[in-house]
């Protein structure tokens, strides 16, 4: 037999076929590409990680010893405030530390000191694990100096924090921090830069708040209630919060007994321990007569900031707010200094200041008479949401059926006797008069509460609701025709919408804070450019009529001479409930509002009282609204140029005989506007010039009539004996002299039930009128 030649030519072929026919196992080929797979992963991770490291910002020592504070400056940079205690007390490290720091160390990161990295990779895998088994974010995997270079550089902005960028940076500056610093700077690092509530920063400051002590003083069931409040400094407060805090320190006792820090018998007897035991009393210190001027500006500004995913608190913020801060102390001037007059000191105010071309919260009034030891408090501006009376007519009622309905001005409606449908409630005018036939502009002007429920009707509460919703003005989905005489809203929300009206139909949601910049250079800036919620001549048309309130309706206290502006009043009557405990309250109203614009600023006041029981609207108070707009609008118009609304191409202008329906021009008729297109046959725009200020002469000597009226009212119903009632109607007859009207009656108070029963698609069955009056406290 021939010996094979392996050397040879064919030998070697024969091999490498051999070999190629021996197929390989499987499991190798997968163990192979799974290597592969996991070194490029790695490989692409550091590249990344270096990618996104090379970015991060500097943090210095001076930056990790300083406390949190959030900064507020004004648009044109000047500082306002920042929040925080003026006292920090700055703790070293010592012995007397060490109970504080075992506390810490075992609740927070009990591997800190073995740390070498400045992350903890077992942690990280561990809280990924349980997130990832309770499907939430249930562990964090942070160390202690992660968390010290968060409150140093970072913001706590949720999306942020999300970030491949944040995380990584936030790596890559632990890391550097443990390798500078040891574990015992980090450790005083943190301490004296946690935030503690009430203003506190660092936990020697907290311990000199809550406790009176210094940190060493502390015992041990008082160290671990500070040691654990970081964590959730409000909802772990001891004052508000006794059971949270007490759960919060327990918590940390256990973290201590686990680690071997305390025995068992120090851990029954610190757990037994009362939460109260060694606090102080709460008072707070008063504080300056500025932060008292701005304390209702800052509360709304923070809450804006927490809804934007910020914590001013821990963040080290610089926030830019929209305050004018000339017109903030000119607000709270007017509303303490006497010169606009209110019932009594009792009477409050809320009140707030909109530029309409952005949206901007200008000033804002949270009250008078502010307490000095008070700070975020009540804040009537925002909080105090009430019934707005007939102020809410513009955007529920007329406004709605001009932009669905194509009404003019000049649409003739019916103010007699009505009875909510489906009931036998009868609904009245302030007057409890039927006046007949009249216009829109009529109606609007002298606030006739038929009219407006008749109008609702016509557009239907769904539609309309869905119109003032785009105002920011929310409607309950089951209010009934009702609400077409007032609805739930606060001076904010109605500065707001009749910005819309001011900036001819693009709304601007009402912004405090103009731009937000953290530590680690993140800028957001949040002026918007606004949405368009109604046509131009919807928003002409309702300028046009409001001017009219003003001139010769019901807020000529509000007039101001020369200057281009329009509003309305609001007034709400007491309930039935009400007046059961309070009978001699008949008489006067129990909200009174006034919302007026130019182009450059809108004003909404609510007026009234905190409690039942505090007092009435009476006496000059019914015009206090009104005058305290009258000087506020005054005041910010002072050097801003008077300009007037144009009329755009969509409105028809044209004179109309009185009443006339269908609308007939007429020489002598009123001046009426109609959206272009809806006009009907043989009305055009007319070319003539529109004289706003003998317009107003002649509808005033026409209105007169209706003026006397309503000061007969007033004083028929605000005048126990006849001697009295002559002394007022002497008083009105002067004040008419002046040009001052008494202010619009008490509208009538809202049935208790009534069903809409709207004969229209859109008008929502099975609403019910079930909003009285006792709802507005």
């Amino acid at each position: 037999m021939a010996k094979n030649d392996y050397h040879s030519t064919s030998g070697r072929k024969s091999r490498q076929e051999y070999r190629h026919h021996q197929s390989k196992p499987r499991w190798r080929r997968i163990l192979k590409w799974l290597f592969l797979g996991v070194f490029l992963i790695l490989v692409s991770g550091v590249g990344l990680f270096a990618y996104y490291a090379k970015d991060a910002p500097n943090v210095s020592k001076a930056q990790l010893e300083s406390g949190g504070s959030t900064g507020f400056y004004t648009k044109s940079g000047k500082f306002i405030l920042a929040l925080g205690s003026g006292k920090r007390i700055y703790v070293k490290d010592s012995p007397d530390l060490q109970l504080l720091k075992d506390a810490i160390v075992s609740v927070e990161d009990k591997r800190f000191y073995k740390d070498k990295l400045g992350i903890d990779p077992i942690r990280i895998a561990g809280s990924m694990l349980t997130n990832a088994q309770s499907k939430s974010i249930a562990a964090g995997g942070s160390t202690i100096t992660q968390q010290l270079v968060k409150l140093t550089v970072f913001s706590t902005d949720a999306p942020a924090q999300r970030t491949l960028r944040r995380k990584a940076q936030e790596a890559w500056l632990a890391m550097r921090v443990q390798r500078e610093y040891s574990h015992d700077e980090i450790l005083e690092f943190y301490i004296n830069k946690v935030y503690m509530n009430y203003g506190n920063y660092g936990i020697g400051t907290a311990a000199d708040f809550y406790y009176g002590k210094k940190v060493g003083q502390l015992d041990l069931a008082q160290t671990a209630l500070l040691a654990g409040m970081p964590n959730r400094p409000t909802a772990y407060n001891p004052y508000t919060y006794p059971k949270y805090a007490k759960y919060r320190r327990n918590l940390v006792l256990k973290a201590m007994l686990d680690n071997e820090k305390i025995t068992h018998q120090q851990y029954v007897k610190a757990k037994k321990e009362s939460i109260k035991k060694g606090l102080k009393p709460y008072k707070q210190e008063a504080q300056s007569n500025l932060r008292k001027i701005d304390d209702p500006y800052i509360k709304e500004a923070i809450a804006e900031v927490r809804a934007k995913g910020f914590d001013p608190y821990r963040d080290n913020l610089k926030i830019t707010v929209n305050i004018d801060q000339k017109a903030q102390n000119k607000l709270y001037e007017l509303a303490n200094n006497g010169q606009v007059p209110f019932t009594n000191d009792r009477m409050q105010i809320g009140a707030t200041v909109v530029d309409p071309e952005n949206g901007h919260v200008v000033a804002i009034l949270g009250g008078r008479h502010l307490p000095s030891t008070v700070q975020l408090g009540l804040d009537r501006a925002v909080q105090t949401s009430r019934s707005t009376g007939s102020s809410i007519k513009p955007v529920l009622d007329y406004g709605p059926a001009i932009e669905y309905l194509n009404w003019s001005t000049a649409k003739v409606l019916n103010d007699s006797k009505y009875t909510y449908p489906g009931t036998n409630i009868q609904l009245y005018d302030w007057d409890n008069k039927y006046d007949g036939l009249m216009n829109m502009r009529h109606a609007l002007e002298q606030s006739r509460n038929v009219p407006a429920v008749k109008t609702l009707k016509a557009v239907g509460v769904k539609r309309a609701g869905r119109f003032a919703g785009k105002l920011g003005i929310t409607i309950p989905k089951d209010a009934g025709l009702s609400v077409a005489i007032g609805a739930e809203a606060s001076s904010l929300q109605m500065a707001g919408a009749f910005s819309a009206f001011a900036n001819m139909g693009v709304y601007h949601k009402p912004q405090f804070v103009s731009k937000i910049e953290t530590p680690d250079g993140l800028t957001r800036n949040y002026d918007s450019e606004g949405i368009r919620v109604m046509s131009k001549s919807t928003a002409y048309l309702i300028t046009d009529m409001l001017k009219g309130v003003i001139k010769r309706g019901s807020g000529t206290n509000a007039q101001i001479k020369g200057l281009y502006h329009a509003g309305k009043t609001g007034s709400v009557k007491y309930s039935e409930q009400d007046l059961a405990r309070y009978p001699s309250y008949a008489a006067t109203p129990k909200d009174s509002w006034f919302v007026g614009y130019t182009q450059s600023y809108t004003l909404g006041i609510w007026t009234g009282y905190d409690n039942l029981k505090d007092g009435t609207i009476s006496g000059i108070g019914q015009q206090s609204a009104q005058l305290f707009y009258k000087n506020m609008m005054s005041y910010l118009m002072r050097n801003k140029q008077n300009v007037n609304w144009q009329k755009p191409d969509s409105v028809v202008r044209a004179k109309i005989a009185k009443n006339s329906n269908p609308p007939e021009v007429s020489s002598n008729g009123e001046w009426q506007l109609f959206v272009r297109g809806h006009a009907p046959a043989g009305i055009v725009d007319d070319p003539s010039d529109y004289d706003e200020e003998d317009e107003a002469t002649k509808n005033n000597n026409s209105g007169s009539a209706n003026n006397t009226e309503a000061s007969r009212s007033t004083v028929e119903r605000h005048n126990g004996s006849p001697k009295q009632a002559k002394e007022n109607q002497t008083n009105t007859n002067s004040t008419n002299k002046k040009k001052i009207k008494p202010k619009e009656p008490s509208e009538q108070p809202k049935p208790p039930e009534a069903n809409n029963n709207q004969d229209d698609s859109d008008a929502g069955s099975g609403t019910t009128d079930n909003q009285t009056s006792n709802n507005n406290h």
